[in-house]
């Protein structure tokens, strides 16, 4: 697909959001829907009765979409940067999956983070960049009605990827006015929205369109074109209603990779060069999903279902001549896939002898038809393939969770999940083809006791998991020289967690949390720097202690801090060493957000990411990197919003991620340089804002 040329693209949104003002004109009444935050289990199904309605462990919450907007961001994605403890970073171009890390896990692209939206998994399986590849950059992030996370293997309804944590994130059904706005920044950024919502018949239709291109202080510019569209139908509400929804999302781009730290201190290239300028890629994502929902005293019931039609193609060249000297070492990946899928619950709500409780009952389906494939490239022109595979996966998931308040001071909850998952591989090379399936089995178990003075303490313990490329399942030689053998690895891999922890209160506004956990994983998931994609690895242990504070000092004024720090090491004996490549030991973060309705506002923040292990030995470490961000701006009360965000406000010449692996660079030995390469934060950025509801 060509992409529109500026103009074109700027005429298009033009009529877009003239179309979409229209819409939202109409003389109704319109309301933002509510995000009720004493209900941390999530956005639908919860019991009625206030009894049960309060978090399951200690490391639960909900942030709403309007305090994740308060948040200055460089891309969409960083909202999710309002979960304690959560940073996502990018080491490629701006069309490519963020890459995450919670609680001690280099999450590459989302091998142990499972992401929702509206109900739809974003994690995508055997993909062809990485298992668990989670790209979130379709998302508008000013549709957003909240976000509902929830760390560790503790609760029934979640399943593959959620070990580390999971992130449940929902659009709005209707907006009380229409939006309009457009942003221009430095280094070519140009972002234009325009959403509106309007009563038809029983419901109610919203619509979005954005429009973004951004070239980036990089010496190649990023070239990016992205278009994300949004229209739903809706009666009711969330927990008592129906909707359909479509999404539409197309992206171009070119990127700049890590590039290594030798290059740069040698003056080859200065820290925003390339040393591939044909890298980058395109993506596309179509989907349809819908969901059902009805609630009164006695129960509840959900049915969520999906279809999506993704792709996605890779240029990148992270070890430069190392493999081929004469044509350069680049390679493409890519990744064309139709899932479908459904989520459906019931639960119960009674007494057990006079006691509340809330039976939760549901069952998970989904299946991935996927074309997944590596070739050689120079310049993005093919030179031989390497793997070219067809591969289908399914699964299909049920669980049930009790929840009893036996005292006002005692509750409990038991979940059990189970697991099968069944997946066929058709591969161009004949002996990696062939057929596997797994099934796992996952107890849950929850303790809340209190609260006392206005504390509570709770105790989580479970059983998850996480899924490995099915290819690597069957695979029996290596697809590179097609004889070397190559050992297999399980569909399925266990992990084990608990966690015990505190909230209190101690005043009115302020929450804090303290929670300790450990989570051991049977095999770890880790990105290798040099091939660009994410293989199977040794079992690991993590260790680890958070501590999240908020507190609503005014009506005016939010502040927050959180720390985290997680030991992390690979517990078998290998001569290699015991620590976990990438694993953050330390993260921080803390800001504040004030402002009323109308007037000034503003708010600034600051996210510490700690130095990480790059090799097992711990003889290569990555540098800290310390950023801030602020936004000052203006409401009027005509609807009018004027707001000045600086990204990298202090200008730190730190680095998004950090990898080290060998690459060779022209006249290098063959063998090649093991070095530490790098993706840089991007300099000191404005961006400066307009928008408009009527």
């Amino acid at each position: 697909m060509r992409a529109p040329t500026c103009g074109q693209a700027r005429g298009f949104f033009v009529a877009v959001t003239v179309l979409l003002a229209t819409a939202g004109s109409a003389d109704a009444q319109i309301v933002l829907p509510e995000i009720s935050v004493t209900d941390a289990r999530g956005p639908a199904g919860a019991a009625p009765s206030s009894e049960l309605q309060a978090p399951g462990s200690a490391s639960e919450g909900v942030v709403t979409g309007v305090e994740a907007n308060d948040r200055p961001v460089t891309r969409p994605a960083e909202v999710l940067e309002a979960v304690p403890g959560l940073i996502v970073t990018q080491h490629s171009g701006e069309g490519k999956a963020n890459q995450y890390f919670l609680r001690g896990f280099n999450l590459d692209h989302g091998t142990d983070i499972a992401i929702h939206l509206d109900g739809m998994p974003i994690n995508m399986r055997s993909h062809g960049h990485g298992q668990g590849y989670a790209d979130l950059n379709f998302m508008i992030p000013e549709l957003l009605g909240g976000v509902w996370y929830r760390k560790g293997p503790y609760f029934a309804e979640e399943g593959d990827f959620s070990s580390a944590g999971s992130v449940r994130l929902n659009y709005v059904d209707r907006l009380d006015k229409a939006l309009i706005q457009t942003t221009l920044g430095s280094f070519g950024y140009w972002r234009s929205l325009a959403a509106a919502s309007r009563p038809v018949g029983d419901g109610h239709i919203i619509g979005a369109a954005e429009m973004t291109f951004y070239n980036g202080p990089w010496d190649v510019a990023d070239a990016l074109r992205k278009f994300s569209g949004f229209l739903r139908y809706s009666q009711g509400t969330d927990r008592d209603g129906f909707a359909l929804t479509a999404m539409a999302y197309q992206n171009n781009w070119t990127s700049t990779d890590q590039v290594p730290l030798r290059a740069v201190q040698a003056g080859l290239i200065n820290r925003y060069g390339s040393l591939d300028p044909t890298d980058g890629g395109n993506a596309s994502r179509f989907s349809l999903s819908g969901r059902w929902s009805r609630l009164d005293e006695a129960s509840a019931s959900r049915i969520e279902f999906y279809g999506i039609r993704s792709s996605l193609n890779l240029w990148n060249n992270f070890t430069y001549f190392l493999d081929n000297p004469v044509n350069g070492d680049q390679f493409r990946q890519t990744d064309q896939r139709t899932l479908f899928g459904f989520n459906a619950s019931h639960s119960f709500f009674g007494r057990l002898a006079g006691l509340p409780m809330e039976t939760k009952i549901g069952a998970q389906g989904r299946h991935d038809d996927i074309r997944v494939g590596l070739s050689r490239t120079e310049a993005r022109a093919p030179l031989s393939v390497v793997r070219d595979d067809r591969v289908r996966e399914s699964s299909l998931s049920a669980f049930i969770e009790n929840t009893v308040r036996w005292t006002p001071w005692l509750r409990t909850t038991l979940g059990l999940r189970t697991d099968w998952y069944a997946a066929s591989v058709a591969s161009d090379i004949a002996v990696n083809s062939g057929a596997t399936q797994a099934a796992v089995t996952s107890p849950k178990f929850g303790l809340v006791l209190g609260p006392f003075a206005r504390t509570e303490l709770f105790f989580n313990a479970g059983h998850g998991f996480h899924s490995n490329d099915a290819r690597g399942t069957t695979i029996r030689v290596d697809p590179n020289d097609r004889v070397t053998p190559v050992d297999r690895v399980p569909l399925l891999v266990k992990s084990r967690g608990a966690e015990v922890g505190l909230r209190t209160r101690p005043i009115d506004g302020l929450e804090t949390t303290l929670a300790v956990f450990v989570l051991d994983f049977a095999s770890e998931n880790l990105f290798v720097g040099d091939a660009g994609t994410t293989e199977a690895s040794r079992p690991s242990r993590r260790v680890g202690l958070e501590w999240t504070n908020h507190w609503k000092a005014t009506p005016w004024l939010s502040l927050d801090i959180d720390v985290a720090y997680t030991r992390t090491r690979f517990t078998n004996v290998d001569p290699a060493g015991r620590y976990v490549p990438g694993a953050p030991a330390l993260v921080a973060s803390a800001g504040f957000t004030l402002g009323h309705a109308t007037g000034w506002f503003g708010g600034a923040r600051l996210r510490y990411f700690g130095p990480r292990p790059l090799i097992e030995d711990n003889s290569a470490r990555s540098p800290s990197t310390a950023l801030v961000n602020a936004r000052i701006g203006y409401r009027f009360d005509n609807g009018i919003r004027v707001q000045l965000d600086a990204l990298n406000l202090l200008n730190t010449p730190a680095s998004q991620i950090d990898y080290f692996y060998t690459s060779r660079l022209p006249g290098e030995p063959a063998t090649g340089v093991a070095d530490r390469h790098l993706h840089p934060v991007e300099p000191r950025a404005l961006r400066l804002t307009v928008a408009g509801q009527f």
